[in-house]
């Protein structure tokens, strides 16, 4: 993921992330234990702030940890934040804990994407959803969004593609307005621009009401002559180190209903 910037003064960059997120000079002042006047003069280059204060402010704007490394280096500093493969020695603690979640999900859906969305890990529940997809789709990188809504992907197998297609546009609207990724919002507008499969129903004109009163919103899915449904739950790594590892997210699928549960657990029966 790419990094949008216009200006590589690091008083510009702050700048633009407290307006992004909504903050006066004084609001964030009171955050960081710091005043106003230092804040605008930083911000106008009047001032340049120290390593700690550019991680504190940056802590107090909620600004990624790939950005926080763009922010030191804007004010002349070393990034402080490593950027691993997942391949690396140092990382097969973490490897082998995301393999036994992902195992011990089995029969539901789960998966490990990074910041764009690129499938880096999946459990055999995943793969019973994408069996007979087009091989174009399935050839790695895997893409999560591309995947899922693809005419050709599972988009035709979704029973309520408007809703749960609107969810994901959203999701990724709100990372692009952390991010600020070139490579996020290119993946945006491809996946946005996907047509609809043919015959896909508005919610008001579908047939087949929903058959359970679900608390959250449901991936509704077909399967093998089964109508599967799922709500989603994603995870990520608390105060991480890693700019690899901070742009990791873990999605699993619970089912929402019995009927999906049971016809799940039939299979490894």
């Amino acid at each position: 993921m790419t990094t949008v910037v216009t200006d590589t003064g690091v008083g510009p960059l702050l700048r633009g992330w407290r307006e992004q997120r909504r903050l006066s000079q004084l609001e964030l002042a009171l955050r960081a234990d710091s005043s106003a006047r230092h804040i605008s003069f930083i911000e106008t280059g009047r001032s340049r702030p120290s390593e700690e204060m550019i991680l504190k402010l940056a802590e107090h704007l909620d600004v990624p940890v790939r950005e926080r490394n763009a922010l030191l280096l804007a004010a002349g500093y070393a990034p402080r934040f490593g950027e691993s493969t997942l391949d690396e020695p140092m990382l097969e603690t973490l490897r082998e804990g995301i393999d036994r979640l992902l195992q011990g999900y089995e029969p539901f859906p789960a998966l490990v994407v990074d910041g764009s969305y690129t499938v880096v890990a999946a459990n055999q529940g995943i793969g019973m959803l994408l069996a007979g997809l087009p091989e174009h789709l399935l050839t790695p990188p895997l893409n999560a969004m591309r995947i899922t809504l693809h005419p050709e992907g599972l988009a035709p197998r979704i029973r309520n593609l408007r809703e749960w297609r609107g969810h994901l546009l959203a999701q990724m609207e709100r990372q692009i307005g952390l991010a600020r990724s070139e490579a996020l919002r290119a993946l945006y507008e491809e996946v946005a621009a996907y047509p609809l499969p043919e015959g896909t129903a508005d919610p008001e004109d579908r047939e087949d009401p929903e058959p359970y009163p679900y608390f959250a919103l449901p991936l509704r899915i077909e399967h093998d002559g089964h109508v599967l449904s799922f709500v989603s739950s994603i995870s990520t790594f608390n105060t991480p180190l890693d700019v690899t590892v901070a742009e990791l997210a873990i999605e699993t699928f619970l089912p929402a209903d019995p009927a999906t549960a049971a016809y799940l657990q039939s299979l490894t029966a």
